[in-house]
């Protein structure tokens, strides 16, 4: 029964990975997520127009067959040069939900809300909670009242499933550059901070992403 149960697990796990988006699914995913935040009712408008980066991650896995907890591939990005830069590939991971039959999906957005919080996402590592301080983030009318959130907080972290929009708690989730990626959109190897910081001029697959932040000034 344990050897049918891993057999079984072995596949899921590499039935989902094998699905795993390219690039381009995933820019335009990420895309998608930020306009239908920004469409919503509740919409954070003052708080995205405040941020100095956002980061989005599509369909972030909840399974205890792939990593033990969330797993998640996205775009940070940042303003740059009176617009928006290029995006850093970045990775989520950390958290266990025990034992899981199937897997569960959310997408992730970060608002970095300062200097302090870019700088973190400049390194190669970062855990959320300790090394940058974060807060779920305020929708709606307490968005709006909340005048000082992005003050309190380096980073505002909501999520989204089954369409609807939430603050979430992040504590602990670790968010880290994803080399791999970087190296299939920029042709060789870059660092968070060469690209945030506008050093490397942006691919033509981010086209779709910085455009739907592009009015978010």
């Amino acid at each position: 029964m344990f050897l049918k149960c891993t057999i079984l697990a072995g596949v899921a796990a590499a039935t989902v990975l094998a699905q795993e988006e390219t690039p381009d699914h995933r820019m335009r995913a990420a895309s998608e997520v930020i306009q239908q935040l920004m469409s919503s009712p509740d919409a954070p408008q003052d708080l995205m127009n405040k941020a100095k980066c956002v980061v989005v991650i599509p369909g972030v896995k909840k399974g205890a067959f792939l990593v033990g907890g969330e797993y998640g591939r996205g775009y940070a990005i940042c303003r740059s040069g009176g617009g928006w830069g290029g995006p850093a590939a970045v990775k989520i991971g950390g958290g266990s939900f025990g034992a899981q039959l199937g897997v569960e999906s959310t997408d992730v957005i970060l608002l970095v809300m300062n200097d302090r919080g870019m700088q973190r996402l400049e390194k190669d590592k970062v855990t959320l909670g300790a090394d940058a301080s974060i807060a779920a983030g305020p929708l709606g009318r307490r968005a709006a009242a909340d005048t000082d959130a992005s003050m309190r907080a380096e980073i505002l972290s909501y999520s989204r499933s089954h369409g609807v929009f939430a603050g979430i708690a992040l504590d602990g989730a670790v968010l880290s550059r994803d080399d791999s990626e970087d190296r299939r959109l920029y042709g060789r190897d870059v660092t968070n901070g060469e690209v945030l910081r506008g050093q490397v001029a942006a691919p033509d697959a981010a086209s779709v992403l910085r455009s739907s932040l592009g009015s978010r000034r």
